[in-house]
């Protein structure tokens, strides 16, 4: 390296280090989640394993109800992938959550569901393409929302509910503001980040994945007037990561196209390489090792948040799923 090069690095490295205690300084917790004017198209790299709102508008389209109607508003609940697997993914309290609706003048049921476009992997973890630096995003989720209610699915393992009743003025409200909520909310964030287990305690980051619709969804349909509530006790699936106060990193273009920073982008490309996709069975395990030494030991987690990287600087537990109460509005 040059002494010109030097000076040039130290400088980037300086104007980082001003620029991250300013945030720090002004730093927002939990970080707002970016929303957008409109939905972007899906790059073709993307696949999904499973077709996304196979029966539904892939628009997001609700049907229009008479204002006189009366509608029934159903809360839904089942083990993700049940479909797949039965309860397996229930007994650890792996849950999907939806809401569901029963028209009283045409008999018609209705299915509604945000969730990701390509599979929670893909929204979790980055693809590593060799032809570009920085990594792939396959992150996408959306609202679904699609004619019918399967009642097996539903309540064989999970929950079938009926939660309360509005009328078709107030569907056709809330039909609106999903139309929106859907085309400005479009990342999936599976994350929920915090400082400690213990109540009341620092939010880094929030999720943004079904059941936070599902909470949208009721206080929207509270703040249209809708009385709601259950018989038994509202719980949902959090996935929880654990760490100190995070530290900005800057975006793809800061971090991926600065030779200054290509030390740390090399190092976010091998974080991420042990959460790759498609391994064998013996590179799986040898991934959960790396990703053991990574989190735990060395106590570092690389989260990409609203088109930006964060380090966590990890603690105990490191990583924890909980099934918890929030209660309807």
């Amino acid at each position: 390296m040059t002494h010109t090069e030097a000076v040039l690095c130290l400088k980037l490295l300086l104007i980082l280090r001003v620029t991250a205690q300013f945030r720090s300084d002004r730093q927002q917790w939990p970080v707002p989640y970016r929303r957008f004017d409109h939905r972007p198209d899906v790059d073709s790299y993307c696949e999904a394993l499973y077709p996304f709102c196979p029966t539904g508008d892939r628009d997001g389209r609700i049907p229009y109800m008479r204002d006189t109607d009366l509608i029934s508003v159903y809360r839904l609940q089942a083990p993700v992938w049940e479909f797949k697997f039965g309860d397996l993914l229930g007994k650890s309290h792996i849950m999907h959550d939806a809401i569901g609706f029963s028209s009283s003048d045409t008999g018609a049921n209705y299915t509604m569901e945000w969730y990701e476009l390509f599979q929670l992997g893909n929204c979790t973890f980055p693809h590593l393409r060799p032809e570009m630096n920085a990594p792939f995003w396959c992150n996408q989720g959306a609202a679904c929302f699609f004619e019918g209610i399967d009642d097996l699915h539903w309540s064989q393992n999970g929950t079938l509910e009926k939660v309360g009743e509005i009328t078709g003025s107030q569907f056709n409200d809330m039909a609106r503001w999903v139309q929106d909520d859907n085309e400005t909310g479009i990342f999936y964030e599976t994350w929920t980040v915090r400082s400690e287990p213990s109540p009341n305690t620092t939010v880094w980051f929030e999720s943004y994945d079904c059941s936070q619709f599902i909470h949208r969804t009721y206080r929207k349909l509270t703040e249209l007037g809708a009385k709601l509530s259950s018989r038994s006790q509202t719980n949902y699936t959090k996935i929880y990561l654990y760490s100190g106060e995070p530290t900005y990193l800057g975006n793809d273009s800061t971090i991926f196209g600065s030779p200054a920073m290509k030390t740390l982008a090399a190092d976010i490309r091998k974080f991420y390489y042990t959460f790759r996709p498609h391994q064998s069975y013996i590179d799986f395990v040898l991934s959960l090792l790396e990703a053991y030494k990574k989190v735990v030991l060395d106590k570092s987690f690389y989260l990409y948040y609203n088109f930006e990287y964060w380090h966590l600087p990890m603690k105990a537990p490191y990583v924890q799923i909980t099934y918890e109460e929030v209660p309807l509005p």
